[in-house]
């Protein structure tokens, strides 16, 4: 029988910490949501292991669960506080809502495959709202928000979702092609939108963020 509570505890120090997550509010959401929870069924096993684990469900699409370090650091990077209005673009079953949620944030789960919208709500609870829509519009009527995390790779700039940002919100995300891709933060100041690479990563690619395949003549 594993002791997924010791299994927590040790991603949480063999992991995080040594991956530069030194937020104490952030290692304790880790360290307090259960990762096994939202896993496939049967997996629950594979739950605390470093690497990103894919979802079942996605009816086609590309979901999944980052690895524990890549989402520590992207969740890091935006600061969360609480009473902090947030958007969490390709939920899946909900994992990265509930530790936003445990961080105090309101949080809006947005997912457009049906099966894993209904997961996530079982799953979240009250703790978080979902809500089911194209990814790549975001949600314009729960918008503006201080804090909006993609769950996956992203290939073209998220404006829609940049301008669903408050002023000095903040975005994270892996963008770029799967070789050069990296964990990047956006940050809006009024109309403009800076952007820095926070360190190299890779997730899969969402569907919704592909770029378009250039023709050959």
């Amino acid at each position: 029988m594993i002791d997924y509570a010791q299994a927590r505890r040790m991603m949480v120090d063999c992991q995080l910490r040594t991956f530069d997550v030194n937020d104490n509010a952030v290692l304790d959401a880790f360290d307090t949501v259960a990762r096994e929870a939202f896993v496939p069924k049967g997996r629950e096993p594979f739950a605390y292991i470093d690497q990103t684990l894919r979802l079942d469900g996605a009816g086609g699409e590309t979901r999944c669960l980052p690895a524990p370090m890549v989402l520590a650091r992207l969740i890091q990077a935006l600061k969360i506080r609480p009473g902090a209005k947030a958007l969490d673009v390709g939920t899946g079953t909900g994992y990265a809502a509930a530790v936003m949620a445990n961080l105090g944030a309101d949080v809006t789960a947005l997912e457009s495959v049906t099966d894993l919208a209904e997961t996530a709500r079982t799953k979240l609870g009250v703790s978080a709202t979902v809500i089911e829509g194209p990814l790549q519009a975001g949600a314009p009527k729960q918008a503006p928000f201080d804090v909006i995390l993609i769950n996956g790779r992203v290939e073209v700039r998220p404006q829609a979702l940049l301008d669903q940002l408050k002023d000095d919100g903040r975005l994270a995300c892996v963008f770029g092609p799967h070789r050069n891709a990296k964990a990047t933060l956006f940050v809006r100041a009024g109309d403009a939108f800076g952007s820095r690479p926070l360190f190299d990563a890779s997730l899969p690619l969402l569907d919704a963020f592909a770029a378009e395949v250039g023709f050959a003549f």
